[in-house]
């Protein structure tokens, strides 16, 4: 459990220019429509990973989501928060 929480895990969705610029207040939103036990899903400054927005950080797991889009908060929530934890998922390919 996180220090000083009533929430066992902490979703941050980047809000700093690179990835405001990709979309990430429309996804922080999306994340916010959702009632997920013992999570708190708050925005944040910049995880350090520009150009690969909008960046999802879940901790205290630390398990990074990049280039997420509304879309695909759903899977997030279900299948991650909800359901089974993934080590990386990395909802865009290059390919």
């Amino acid at each position: 459990m996180m220090e000083n929480s009533q929430f066992e895990r902490l979703l941050l969705v980047c809000q700093n220019r690179t990835c405001k610029k990709q979309g990430s207040a429309k996804v922080l939103a999306a994340f916010q429509t959702f009632d997920i036990p013992n999570i708190a899903v708050e925005k944040s400054g910049c995880l350090g990973k520009c150009g690969n927005g909008p960046m999802v950080l879940v901790l205290p797991e630390e398990v990074w989501y990049s280039h997420v889009h509304i879309d695909e908060v759903s899977a997030v929530v279900e299948k991650h928060l909800l359901g089974v934890k993934v080590p990386f998922l990395n909802l865009r390919s290059n390919e």
